[in-house]
C-alpha cells in the first residue's frame, strides 16, 4: 500500500466504456470500472462501520458514474447512476485500490459467491 501523499493529475471518465481513469503526480495510472469503484466505496453502506462489516453490494454490474463532484483538493465524490453518492474517494484510496485491485475483485466475487448474490440486477 502507499504510504506517500499522492495527487490525481487527471480523472477522465468514459460513459461508453463505464471507466474512471485517474493519473496521479507519481505517474502512476490505473483504469476502474464503475462497477469495481462502486462495490468498494468507501461509504458507510459499503464498509460498515469496521474491516468485519464489509458488505457484499451485489447488482451493479451495470452501473454508471453520472457525477464527479471535487471535494477539496484531496479527493472526489463520485455520484453513481443508482443513487449512491455518500462515499468519497480520497487520492491515497483510489492509488490504493489501484494498487490492490485484483485481490479486492476476487473478493468480492468470492463474497457475492458465498452469499448466493450476483453481479447482475
Amino acid at each position: 500500500m502507499s504510504t506517500r501523499k499522492v495527487r490525481a493529475t487527471e480523472i477522465l471518465y468514459s460513459r461508453a466504456n463505464k471507466r474512471l481513469d485517474v493519473v496521479f503526480d507519481n505517474s502512476n495510472r490505473y483504469s476502474f470500472t464503475a462497477e469495481f469503484l462502486r462495490v468498494e466505496s468507501p461509504s458507510a453502506e459499503v464498509r460498515g462501520h469496521g474491516a468485519s462489516t464489509k458488505q457484499a453490494v451485489p447488482g451493479r454490474r451495470h452501473v454508471g458514474i453520472v457525477k464527479i463532484e471535487p471535494v477539496g483538493n484531496y479527493a472526489v465524490r463520485l455520484h453513481f447512476d443508482d443513487g449512491h453518492d455518500s462515499g468519497i474517494y480520497s487520492w491515497v484510496y483510489l492509488q490504493e485500490l489501484g494498487e490492490t485491485e485484483g485481490e479486492l475483485w476476487g473478493a468480492y466475487l468470492k463474497a457475492l459467491a458465498a452469499a448466493g448474490l450476483s453481479r447482475d440486477p
